[in-house]
């Protein structure tokens, strides 16, 4: 999504309901958590996600990453209209792998729907290890890829009924490239993650846990 119509077009779409479930998603597996150090988003698009855990956690410093200039545009100019935050979040134009990340002990490192759009998706789990210690929560979502293209129609019937065209063509691709739990099962062990946690929840996949020293 590097073009700005794209951009513009996911910034408006309708994802209150699925937002709201995965950070409530995030409550679930993590109760116990707080955070009022350093947060990394990964993939932060628009920043609805960021604008979201920033709330939640209203000590926190938020590091949020995307390679697209158009929705860093967005985000950002939401950050204004959020009061609070636009202090403690900042946004960074970089593709993974990246050393334009700072280089901080962050305590959570979350990300959303950035897994199904990479070339190699070992590159993920590299920089999360890159950029956690021993005790940093993860939590990575993303879609689930269904059993075929008839399946990941009607997902985008039943949730993206009213959204324009092109956010519905860009939902039914993104279903097609996302990963099975066998698959990112595969990547983790690659990667030395082996330990961390996949469920399922409807059409998205959770993966999550803590990182340990030499995992």
């Amino acid at each position: 999504m590097d073009s700005p119509l794209q951009a513009k077009t996911y910034a408006e779409a309708d994802f209150e309901s699925a937002h709201k479930q995965i950070v409530s998603h995030f409550l679930t597996l993590f109760p116990e958590v707080t955070v009022g150090g350093e947060i990394l988003d990964l993939g932060c698009g628009p920043g609805d996600i960021t604008f979201r855990f920033a709330k939640l956690f209203r000590n926190a410093n938020i590091t949020a990453i995307d390679g697209a200039p158009s929705m860093l545009k967005l985000a950002r100019a939401r950050a204004k209209k959020e009061p609070g935050t636009e202090r403690r979040v900042s946004f960074i134009e970089a593709m993974i792998p990246s050393n334009d990340i700072p280089q901080k002990q962050y305590d959570l490192i979350i990300s959303n729907s950035l897994l199904h759009h990479l070339h190699n998706p070992l590159v993920l789990w590299e920089t999360v290890l890159q950029h956690s210690k021993p005790g940093t929560t993860l939590f990575i979502a993303d879609l689930c890829r269904p059993k075929n293209k008839e399946e990941a129609q009607q997902i985008v019937d039943e949730f993206a009924a009213g959204e324009p065209e092109l956010l519905r063509n860009d939902f039914y691709n993104s279903l097609l490239a996302a990963f099975r739990p066998s698959e990112i099962k595969s990547q983790l062990a690659q990667a030395g993650l082996k330990h961390l946690s996949i469920t399922k929840n409807g059409h998205h996949l959770f993966i999550y846990g803590e990182a340990r020293l030499n995992a």
